[in-house]
């Protein structure tokens, strides 16, 4: 189980009785963290820091154990900050900065000094806000009484994000294939990737994936057509096509936990071997957590597998998706999103059916794939692109509606959605800041979460929403 460390600074100068309320203070705030929070992590406490040494010998358990994701701290009294500055260089792990107090009211009647020395987190936090600061240490702020409910959102937002940058520190992704021949914003410094994300990006010839998929069973096939039968609606007739896309799933399932894979890209420019573009195998992959990017797209495959585990536990939808195309009806206009094949079928509204249509992209036989509708609501459009000296993440907020009337011919998954503020602000914001027509969109995020993450993770970020005009994302074209 995930567990978040919580770290509290005091110092020795009030005398020992202090140290101990401080202590027991701790213990309890601890306790009641972590029953609020347990069923995204828990909360541990550790020894109070009141040395240099002791600050080092904290940070040093926080590294060292794989379990924790993350660490909250608080200043109970004041605790000189020069004391903190050789631990807080080592650390490794996201880092919460809690403004908080033990007690929640003034005891306006009995207050006096030795009170106002023990609780003094306006003056303690302050000092140790500096030293953050000052040693530019990427970190997030929650300000509120700790048992308050919105402090707890907070905090349990930052257990989430916090979460998904350890994944994403072991994330692998595996490359069938090389980016789309000819097209730049799919492409990217995987090194660099691998340096400020921890993603492990690597070329796989897709023989290597042909050769486990030629070894899978009928018995296999059969567990994976129940498996697709129970979820889905079949509509085809030709159940040979299906049952091939069963085999591709559990080819890539065997391939990837035998190299232990999070997220994974193909092309149709690459399928040697295979009959078919991967359709329900990628899709049902995609609903199972796996991270999935088209063409090659690394980036947006390694993006989607982050934000899916950031999103789990939280209500709403997180995947792979592409922007297509546009109703420019005046005053209503929506942008069509899907994909040749691949959408998440965790967008679905209603039981997606399974059909065979023909591709006329990739030169194979017409793939099995997913159809359906998709949910509605509030979600964030999320892209990542190359700058080539940073990385950039793009993040537009959006509403996903109803489709105003029925696509009979349209045979794939499709999302339709509004820009915010309005259609043209919300395009013209997306193209100055150089977005990709590749993107996670999620229904369980927001604004929020992709800041936190960006904040914690040194992630250059733009985000367009009902904030935003014409003026404001036109000084986007000013971005070098």
């Amino acid at each position: 189980m995930s567990k978040l460390y919580f770290l509290v600074g005091s110092q020795d100068l009030y005398g020992a009785e202090t140290l101990k309320q401080v202590a027991a203070d701790n213990k309890k705030m601890a306790k009641f963290m972590d029953g609020k929070l347990k069923d995204i992590v828990r909360v541990e406490l550790l020894p109070t820091v009141i040395t240099s040494a002791s600050c080092i010998e904290q940070i040093r358990k926080v590294n060292d154990d794989d379990d924790c994701v993350g660490v909250i701290t608080w200043m109970h009294t004041f605790s000189p900050a020069k004391m903190w500055i050789k631990g807080l260089q080592m650390l490794q792990k996201p880092l919460l900065h809690l403004h908080t107090q033990a007690n929640e009211k003034l005891p306006y009647d009995s207050i006096d000094m030795d009170f106002m020395n023990l609780n003094q987190a306006a003056h303690g936090d302050r000092e140790y806000g500096f030293i953050l600061s000052r040693l530019r240490i990427p970190h997030e702020v929650v300000v509120g009484y700790y048992e308050h409910k919105e402090t707890i959102e907070a905090i349990a937002r930052f257990a989430r994000v916090a979460k998904a940058i350890a994944y994403s520190k072991s994330l692998r992704v595996a490359m069938f294939g090389n980016n789309m021949r000819d097209v730049a914003v799919t492409d990217g410094d995987r090194v660099e990737s691998q340096i400020r994300y921890g993603w492990e990006v690597n070329y796989y010839a897709i023989g290597d994936l042909v050769k486990i998929i030629d070894k899978v069973t009928k018995k296999e096939i059969d567990a994976k057509m129940e498996e697709y039968e129970s979820l889905y609606t079949m509509k085809t007739k030709n159940v040979e096509a299906v049952r091939e896309q069963a085999k591709y799933e559990v080819g890539f399932e065997k391939f990837f936990e035998k190299k232990g894979i999070g997220a994974f890209t193909d092309t149709f420019q690459d399928l040697y071997g295979l009959k078919q573009l991967p359709g329900i195998a990628a899709q049902n992959l995609m609903a199972k957590g796996i991270g999935f990017g088209p063409e090659g797209d690394y980036k947006t495959s390694a993006l989607s597998a982050v934000f899916m585990k950031m999103a789990e536990g939280v209500k709403g939808a997180t995947g792979f998706i592409e922007d297509y195309t546009y109703d420019l009806t005046k005053g209503k206009e929506l942008e069509l999103a899907a994909h040749m094949l691949e959408v998440s079928p965790a967008f679905a509204a209603t039981k997606p059916v399974i059909d065979v249509l023909p591709l006329s992209i990739g030169d194979r036989e017409d793939p099995a794939r997913l159809i359906f509708d998709s949910v509605q609501g509030d979600a964030v459009q999320v892209c990542m692109t190359d700058m080539g000296d940073r990385f950039r993440i793009i993040c537009a907020d959006v509403e996903i509606v109803k489709q105003p009337k029925k696509m009979p011919k349209l045979p794939v998954a499709r999302i339709m959605w509004k820009l915010k503020p309005d259609f043209k602000t919300g395009a013209a914001g997306w193209l100055y800041a150089g977005g990709a027509h590749h993107a996670v969109i999620s229904t369980a995020l927001n604004r929020e979460d992709v800041a936190m993450f960006c904040r914690l993770t040194g992630t250059e970020l733009i985000t367009i929403g009902d904030d935003s005009t014409m003026s404001s994302v036109a000084k986007l074209a000013e971005w070098r």
